[in-house]
């Protein structure tokens, strides 16, 4: 009986172990910052503010020397705090770690996880320039558009490059003759 279940184990096992190795990793790489912002959320920030400058605003990124957050500010002052759990990088890990767990041909990982991981960041700047006008405009929406909306949204985009990965594979499973 065990075996019939073996492929949706192994898959399970392997999905796991890369998302904990890289939990840990990530956050080993966050705690060395300490009281500081990481690069990474530093970087994120300072593209979304591009985008957000490209747009007509004026809009400034500005670390915090006392805890890991930077601000994102405008002329009245701090309209959104970007913290290490918005520059997107645990979506990242969710995303990789199953491409590698559900497996495939090593060609078609090599550019489907960086045009995934590339889709993925583009969707958080969206979703990130999005809530600095949540915050600007309709502060009272805050918490449930950043919290249920667009997390739900950024899910749904991995879900869907997952299907493609999936469907994909298996469309090239099926052209395989078992001869």
């Amino acid at each position: 009986m065990l075996k019939e279940f073996k492929p949706a184990l192994t898959f399970l096992i392997r999905f796991l172990g890369i998302y904990f190795a890289g939990n840990i990793a990530y956050g080993l790489y966050v705690e060395s910052y300490g009281e500081r912002p990481d690069v990474l959320t530093e970087w994120v920030t300072s593209q979304t503010t591009s985008v957000l400058q490209w747009l007509g605003d004026d809009v400034q990124a500005e670390s915090s020397t006392h805890s890991p957050k930077v601000f994102m500010k405008n002329e009245t002052g701090t309209v959104l705090s970007v913290f290490e759990g918005c520059n997107g990088i645990n979506v990242l890990i969710i995303f990789v770690a199953f491409v590698i767990a559900f497996g495939g041909r090593a060609k078609a990982m090599a550019w489907f996880i960086p045009v995934g991981i590339l889709v993925v960041h583009v969707s958080n700047l969206i979703r990130i320039s999005l809530l600095y006008y949540v915050s600007l405009y309709y502060e009272q929406y805050f918490y449930y558009v950043h919290k249920y909306f667009f997390t739900a949204i950024l899910y749904l985009i991995v879900f869907v490059l997952w299907a493609i990965w999936v469907l994909k594979l298996n469309a090239i499973r099926k052209d395989v003759s078992p001869t």
